[in-house]
């Protein structure tokens, strides 16, 4: 009996790991000291008083509870690979029984001891438990990919946001100087009025100012709803204050080339591994599902004192051939339904990629052709008209249209910019890479492993 004992016990801590779980573990490990700490207990960065998007990102991946959520739920599918992979799988009853009986027999002999695994649950075969915990692996590897996921659909978030945000506050400049400007026309056109100037120059002007001072008012209300957008994703209260770059921040660099880049996208995007992940969880599931044609065999042990000793085997024989022959079905069927998903998926992200790509590179174009020629000439084209009216030569209409012209300008300018730094989160997130991590190494010498590689942790802290 003492040998059935020490073998339960050895058997208790047996588990039939799968091969790539330790690797997976050291992915979540790496990202542990971020979120491992109570958050109450964790010390956030504070923001600078002028934070650059490096500060914003580095808070936001400390801070945000989605991203946070989102590695649980990794770890959480990491534990149950332990669980699927545990053996044995059910647990060892012992049992006890004294027999009364007349016959003078010594007390040790009325005593059986014996030792099964629970009736309820048989003893699965190795191979089945092992198969199972290659299920589990698969399930948590798509739960890592996830996670890698949610890291960059929120990197995406805060710098699009960080980018709309300073774009409402270049506006807000723009308005601002056109509220001054306007109201130095107004008091032009009043002074030009008790000289004996038309009366109707004096009317425009108080107009356009009104109208440009709602403008101003209106963007300084989109600003305080965009601050509170943008601090919400960074785990701070809605009107902490967040002060937007004194100008237009310089273009992040993107110095891979665009063949490299869209070959990049191919390989790394994190939400086709997730679904690729999950073509091979599927294909393993139906392995396991074939596997429950095996029977089980549930041992048993038991001796009676000194007197008998029994050992013995129940085979659980698979008898219930549809419900095994419908669970091989419906693996199949989902085996075949998560690769159309992967494959669609695999055009869609594409197509998305190359979109993103090409309004990328037209904001290029037109943030430059408005900054190389036709800033210039506006300034000077405004710069002219003012003269001309301050000097009577010109008449309220051509002053107003020669400030909207400039005005109009240096909001495309800005609004390019923005476009361009979103359309590069976007690219980003479909390509599963941070750009600053790529610069210009030749993505077809590393190869797709290599550029995953890189994918591990978070390249912008």
């Amino acid at each position: 009996m003492l040998s059935i004992s020490a073998l339960a016990a050895l058997l208790a801590g047996c588990t039939l790991t799968p091969s790539g779980t330790d690797a997976e573990r050291a992915r979540l490990e790496a990202n542990a000291d971020r979120y491992e700490r109570p958050f109450a207990e964790r010390a956030l960065p504070e923001l600078p008083q002028d934070p650059t998007w490096e500060d914003l990102l580095h808070r936001a991946f400390l801070a945000n509870g989605e991203l946070e959520a989102a590695y649980f739920e990794w770890k959480a599918a990491l534990e149950r690979v332990d669980i699927a992979s545990a053996y044995p799988n059910t647990n060892v009853g012992l049992g006890f029984e004294y027999m009364f009986s007349r016959e003078r027999m010594k007390t040790f002999d009325r005593m059986t001891f014996s030792a099964r695994f629970d009736a309820m649950e048989n003893l699965a075969l190795p191979p089945k438990v092992a198969q199972a915990g290659k299920v589990a692996l698969d399930e948590a590897r798509v739960a890592g990919e996830r996670f890698r996921t949610a890291k960059f659909n929120l990197q995406e978030r805060v710098l699009g946001a960080w980018a709309e945000y300073w774009l409402l506050v270049e506006r807000g400049r723009i308005l601002d100087e056109q509220v001054q400007l306007l109201r130095g026309v107004f008091d032009t056109a009043r002074a030009r009025v008790q000289a004996g100037g038309p009366q109707e120059d004096l009317l425009r002007a108080e107009i356009e100012v009104a109208t440009a001072e709602d403008a101003l008012l209106t963007t300084e209300a989109d600003i305080e709803a965009r601050r509170a957008g943008l601090n919400a994703l960074l785990a701070r209260q809605p009107d902490a204050l967040l002060a937007a770059p004194p100008n237009l921040p310089e273009p992040r660099a993107l110095t891979v080339s665009d063949a490299d880049l869209i070959l990049m996208a191919a390989g790394a995007n994190p939400e086709l591994a997730a679904l690729a992940r999950e073509v091979e969880g599927r294909a393993d599931a139906l392995e396991l599902a074939r596997l429950q044609w095996l029977p089980d065999i549930n041992p048993s042990a038991a001796f009676t004192g000194g007197a008998a000793q029994v050992i013995g085997a129940m085979i659980m024989l698979p008898t219930t051939v549809v419900e095994i022959r419908g669970t091989i079905n419906e693996a199949q069927a989902m085996v075949r339904a998560t690769e159309a998903s992967l494959r669609q998926a695999t055009h869609d992200r594409a197509s998305e990629f190359v979109a993103a790509l090409v309004s990328l590179r037209d904001s290029e174009r037109r943030a430059d052709l408005f900054e190389t020629r036709v800033l210039p000439v506006a300034d000077r084209a405004s710069d002219n008209v003012r003269a001309s009216y301050s000097a009577g030569r010109a008449g309220y209409l051509d002053l107003i249209e020669a400030q909207r012209i400039l005005l109009d300008v240096r909001l495309m300018i800005a609004e390019a910019r923005a476009m361009r730094e979103q359309r590069l989160a976007e690219l980003e997130r479909l390509a599963g890479v941070d750009v600053e991590s790529l610069m210009s190494l030749d993505t077809r010498a590393r190869g797709i492993d290599g550029i995953a590689a890189q994918t591990e942790g978070f390249n912008h802290e």
